[in-house]
């Protein structure tokens, strides 16, 4: 392999991924769709089908590697297993996140947690809508719906916080952080602590009496909280951002409220809150033209995918009316298609709706950059709004 083989592959910095990496993934995508990133060790993909096909065959691209960076923070999960095992972890918590299932169990709880966190913003004329919002109402719905219990939205949300830093820095390269490894073992007591408690059945009880293990069961319980936190309320700070930072189209949706929940799906293809996501060769395979050896890191840009100009036209613009917004990635694709994704849609629609009905002139703080950043999980470091009080 030399320089001249991946000239732009090798150019790339994690810091350019991290901040800004629109336009080198861009350019990868029509040069250089698999392509050999040396800063990451591995290969990139970046175009829509070859994402779809590697997503797709877990046979060929599988996530059950040692060096899988969620299982080197949380252990083996449903995340980090393929074929008979993955089915057994994952199936005894599919069941309450059926569409219909979430739509009659949780619709109540995400909004009255919504309307509880607008109402004690709303005196306030601004806050910063990650922080006080998008992270305690992810946090304060997935606990209940995992069945946590005496433990509070701020300290599960610290615990992620560190835990999200913990998986980017093994992503980077680097070794587990000490602190990843404490907010873990935060999380195993707060699962173990729950399941020692029978007063009333919960996803817990319920992985455990599929005879799931303790440690599976606590593995398993830390992906789900950390899906339900840290994608969901990227989600929403993302959604946020985008509308609010485009003053036309969000005329528009406060005009047609019909159209909120395909903005939701437009801002996840825009950016989504999971970058990108790691698979490793189980074999020698050839991919549009690449040789890739067995062993080998490949790499899915979910980034990338989503503004493949072969499949959503004009895709860096921010389109509302897009019909086709939903072909996005951002839930992945394929056996590891995200769990949650029904309950993250229904949050994250619910949020924005109320927040536009009852935050009148609801806008970014003029000081906000608080442009999405991130290598892995992408999201605002803060975001500052303010409204008519």
């Amino acid at each position: 392999m030399t320089v001249r083989e991946f000239p732009l592959g090798r150019r790339v910095i994690l810091d350019e991924l991290a901040q800004d990496p629109h336009p080198i993934l861009a350019r990868l995508r029509v040069a250089e769709p698999v392509s050999w990133i040396p800063a990451r060790g591995g290969w990139l993909i970046t175009r829509y089908d070859l994402a779809v096909h590697v997503l797709r065959n877990p046979a060929t691209f599988t996530v059950d590697d040692r060096r899988f960076s969620t299982s080197q923070v949380i252990g083996a999960s449903m995340l980090s297993l393929d074929g008979a095992d993955h089915a057994r972890h994952r199936a005894p918590f599919a069941h309450p996140f059926h569409p219909t299932r979430v739509r009659n169990r949780f619709t109540a709880l995400v909004e009255a947690t919504t309307d509880r966190l607008i109402a004690a913003m709303r005196p306030g004329g601004g806050a910063d809508l990650r922080r006080e919002f998008a992270g305690p109402l992810a946090a304060d719905v997935i606990t209940h719906v995992v069945g946590l219990r005496d433990v509070s939205a701020e300290s599960v949300l610290a615990w992620y916080d560190t835990i999200a830093g913990a998986v980017s820095g093994v992503t980077a390269g680097g070794p587990v952080a000490a602190a990843g490894a404490q907010a873990f073992s935060h999380v195993r007591t707060a699962v173990v602590r729950s399941l020692d408690r029978y007063d009333r059945p919960s996803l817990l009880t319920q992985a455990a009496q599929a005879r799931l293990s303790r440690p599976e069961i606590i593995s398993n319980a830390a992906v789900l909280l950390f899906g339900g936190m840290e994608t969901t309320e990227g989600m929403i700070a993302n959604a946020a951002r985008y509308l609010l930072g485009d003053p036309d189209t969000l005329t528009l949706v406060r005009d047609r409220g019909d159209l909120v929940p395909n903005a939701i799906e437009e801002s996840m293809r825009m950016e989504p809150a999971a970058a990108i996501v790691d698979r490793y060769a189980t074999r020698d395979v050839e991919l549009a033209g690449v040789q890739i050896q067995r062993g080998d890191l490949v790499s899915v840009s979910i980034t990338a995918a989503n503004r493949d100009p072969a499949v959503f036209t004009n895709p860096d613009r921010f389109d509302v009316r897009r019909p086709n917004a939903r072909l996005h990635l951002a839930f992945a694709y394929g056996p590891h298609f995200c769990l949650g994704a029904q309950l993250a849609r229904t949050e994250t629609v619910i949020a924005m709706s109320r927040l536009l009905e009852r935050l009148p002139g609801l806008r970014l703080d003029p000081d906000c950059a608080c442009m999405p950043q991130g290598l892995v999980f992408r999201k605002p470091q803060a975001l500052p709004v303010r409204w008519t009080a």
